[in-house]
């Protein structure tokens, strides 16, 4: 109870507490990173938890979260995850995870984020000269996840993304690693996860600008390269009831640090509800959500919908679905 009455605490401070208690010490790196599509987050029940899920992640959505996670899932499981992004853009997940041991998991992910193809512009044809173009960004993933001892495991994903944006395209090679350890003190738990890690990325292709001068040189720019430290531990739980805390540090390198807090509360291990909040984030502050599970026959079905709040941009709704075999 002491910790529940802490975490509301935390969340009904003013703005102007929470300014002194995070001051914006990395706005100076905002803008520095490319590839931007893979800090979109995924999966529903991570979303309404305030993405506090580093030190949760115990299904297949831990291919996006953290990698060390896949082994805490009890089945084979699939996910499907659909995001109508701002400014009409779609964001869809899809992954896949194999229990290959006790010890041993691996699994597959997708990332696509596309929009409608948009018309080219130019200074004399301002409403477009008949000519589209198109934008769609894409993220393959393969992952391997060990059970090191009882309490500690440890994950890595080797991913290949592709960007097209008109006549330029962008390619590259990146890593996630995680870590998951299992303190023995009640349920607590703490992870530890790098993401988004490789080389700069630089476009290839040619345009040919107005006054004839082709142009193919482009600049690069690193990935969004995130650290994140989350702890989570259930404060209160039985037979039928469990509630669940998480909390997240996050660290990227194109913006400014940031903590997160989340809470769900379990009814049967069959119905959820989530409640998430940001701080140190612009324009971003609380999200919530719900959940539901059950069997039908041979498969374990979970359906997931979070709502995030948008200060200045509106609502964002998310939806997800789990099979587990």
């Amino acid at each position: 109870m002491k910790k529940l009455i802490i975490l509301l605490s935390v969340i009904l401070f003013n703005a102007q507490v929470r300014a002194q208690l995070f001051p914006s010490l990395g706005d100076q790196r905002i803008g520095i990173s490319t590839a931007q599509f893979l800090k979109l987050p995924v999966d529903a029940r991570a979303v309404a938890l305030g993405e506090t899920y580093v030190a949760i992640a115990n299904d297949v959505s831990a291919l996006y979260w953290n990698p060390a996670g896949l082994v805490q899932s009890p089945r084979n499981q699939i996910i499907f995850s659909h995001n109508n992004w701002l400014a009409d853009i779609k964001h869809q997940f899809l992954a896949g995870s194999y229990k290959i041991s006790d010890n041993d998991f691996i699994g597959a992910s997708f990332i696509v984020l596309t929009m409608d193809d948009m018309p080219v512009t130019t200074e004399f044809n301002p409403f477009g000269n008949g000519e589209y173009f198109k934008v769609q960004d894409l993220a393959f993933g393969f992952t391997y996840s060990r059970k090191m001892t009882d309490k500690f495991s440890f994950g890595a994903t080797v991913k290949y993304i592709h960007q097209t944006l008109a006549k330029l395209t962008a390619q590259a090679v990146l890593m996630d690693l995680g870590t998951y350890y299992w303190t023995g003190l009640g349920t607590t738990r703490f992870a530890v996860a790098v993401t988004n890690f490789g080389g700069d990325i630089a476009p290839s292709g040619k345009i040919v600008l107005l006054s004839g001068e082709a142009k193919k040189n482009w600049q690069a720019f690193s990935p969004p390269t995130f650290f994140r430290f989350g702890i989570a531990l259930e404060p209160y739980m039985d037979e039928y009831n469990i509630l669940t805390f998480s909390t997240q540090l996050n660290h990227p390198n194109d913006n400014k640090e940031n903590l997160s807090l989340g809470l769900e509360y379990s009814w049967a291990k069959a119905l959820y509800l989530r409640l998430g909040y940001k701080l140190n984030i612009a324009r971003q502050d609380i999200s919530f959500g719900a959940g539901l599970r059950y069997k039908i026959y041979f498969t374990d079905f979970g359906f997931d919908y979070s709502f995030t709040n948008f200060e200045t941009l509106g609502p964002l709704h998310r939806f997800t679905i789990i099979l587990g075999f």
